[in-house]
């Protein structure tokens, strides 16, 4: 790892991600099942449908099984008076420093599975490009988003 440092997200996002992970599975099942439907008319061989339910199968293991803990693990952030730290990425890791005097703005966002499982990602956005960290418990992404948006109103003040 580049920076062990930094706090985790929450632990709960394992399961919000295993079931994002089990519809986008039941979604790629369906078009996968479209296919094999269509091929089928044309007297496709068996084998063929053995490797499109073998390559569904693949999918759905690794969305919904193995990748989850593994993001879990890799996510770690870090809130400083001076910039935000953020590391992400499974197989390459990537780490991100943002000088709160380029925060432009903050958002707490909850869909509605985060809301379900009581977590909150926060957005920072920053006239290039916005980072996200994801799957916060809630008051946890509300304070640190009132602490960023005030850090980085202090670092514009210090730049003028």
């Amino acid at each position: 790892m580049l920076h062990d440092s930094g706090k985790p997200i929450s632990i709960k996002a394992v399961t919000v991600w295993r079931l994002t992970g089990a519809l986008g599975a039941a979604a790629s099942g369906v078009v996968i099942g479209g296919v094999a439907f269509l091929i089928s008319r044309f007297h496709a061989p068996s084998w063929l449908f053995a490797v499109l339910a073998g390559a569904w199968v693949v999918e759905a293991i690794v969305w919904m099984v193995w990748l989850p803990p593994l993001r879990q693990r890799r996510w770690r952030y870090d809130i400083r008076e001076e910039e935000i730290d953020i590391q992400r990425g499974v197989w390459s890791i990537r780490r991100t420093l943002i000088p709160m005097a380029r925060v432009q703005y903050v958002d707490v966002r909850q869909g509605p599975l985060l809301k379900r499982y009581g977590l909150a990602s926060i957005a920072v956005f920053t006239a290039a490009a916005a980072h996200e960290i994801p799957a916060l418990p809630m008051e946890e992404a509300e304070r640190l988003c009132c602490l960023i948006a005030e850090w980085a109103k202090v670092a514009d003040e210090d730049d003028a």
